[in-house]
């Protein structure tokens, strides 16, 4: 028997205020048309006065937790992936285990940017597997809005706000490729600090600071490392591209997305899609696609999936999944 982490319920939470191109092209120098041809976004989320990267998680958990059937206060760990935390600290986390009523268990969160939410879950699965921990909430959240530079039309346009979340729960297999978390690999190269990282920190300036982007390098080097990375998770498992159900990728850039699966030979109606919908949200981004496609009926149990990200640092990773 193998103990694995397998996804017992899935979850996702978008701001009520919803910015089309048109809007946005009345607030920078930009177009409907320029935007979608570049990145294929239509529209993302912008969190209001009275949200916070916290709540958006709080309200995505709960939705996870009501997909996984389970009650909140049976949750042993929370790990939340963000790079826009409330506070510089305590850990939004425990700001999410408050809200849920989890009067004591391990919460922190994870910084890795765009690619937090693979690391949030191979942290979490190493822990069940480890038997420390039983039943996990791994969320990605994030309130980009408030580290944009909305005069910086290269950058201002790509991102939005949003949570996903999923529910891990530790449970033996005797089958080899049964249902749970396969294989993840994670990297990070820091040596490309300056293509994609923000302008401040308490350590550095004594301000939050402003995202800044040099978006054909990120470009380039995404292509390359998300292949490699996923062909690198896949012969892990001991699996080939050929038996991939579906890929819920970092929701960057259809462009990207498109070059990836070309890379890979995977057909483009495997990739799950909501960039156009929900731009770049960061550590969200995956947890958000997962739960989108596992609603709409695409993803079903049994079906093998690979999760994908890169993110500022540079890192990036991937997961493999039977579902």
């Amino acid at each position: 028997m193998t103990l694995r982490s397998v996804i017992i319920g899935t979850g996702s939470f978008l701001p009520k205020r919803r910015v089309s191109n048109a809007e946005l092209a009345e607030r920078v120098d930009t177009t409907d048309e320029w935007i979608v041809e570049r990145t294929g976004i239509r529209f993302r989320h912008i969190a209001g006065d009275d949200e916070t990267t916290s709540t958006l998680a709080t309200a995505a958990a709960r939705s996870a937790i009501e997909s996984a059937g389970i009650e909140a206060t049976s949750i042993d760990l929370i790990v939340l992936a963000t790079a826009t935390p409330d506070q510089t600290f305590p850990a939004s986390a425990t700001r999410v285990q408050t809200a849920l009523g989890i009067n004591d268990c391990v919460a922190f969160d994870v910084a890795a940017v765009c690619s937090g939410f693979l690391y949030a879950v191979q942290v979490a699965d190493s822990m069940i597997r480890a038997g420390a921990h039983k039943r996990a909430l791994v969320i990605g959240a994030e309130t980009f809005s408030r580290i944009l530079d909305w005069e910086d039309r290269a950058t201002c346009v790509l991102f939005g706000d949003g949570a996903g979340a999923i529910v891990l729960e530790g449970q033996e297999s005797a089958e080899q490729g049964g249902r749970g978390i396969l294989a993840t690999r994670l990297h990070a190269d820091g040596r490309y600090n300056d293509l994609l990282y923000v302008d401040g920190g308490p350590s550095s300036t004594g301000t939050v600071g402003k995202l800044r982007m040099k978006g054909r390098e990120v470009f380039r080097h995404a292509v390359v490392n998300l292949a490699a990375v996923m062909s690198e998770s896949l012969a892990a498992a001991g699996l080939s591209s050929d038996e991939v159900d579906w890929v819920v990728p970092h929701q960057a850039n259809a462009r990207i997305l498109d070059a990836t699966a070309r890379k890979l030979g995977l057909a483009p109606g495997k990739v799950v899609v909501t960039v156009d919908q929900h731009a770049n949200t960061s550590a969200a981004s995956v947890p958000l696609a997962l739960d989108t496609a596992v609603r709409d009926g695409r993803i079903k149990q049994g079906d093998l999936i690979v999760l994908e990200a890169m993110g500022g640092g540079f890192t990036w990773g991937a997961a493999v999944v039977r579902f």
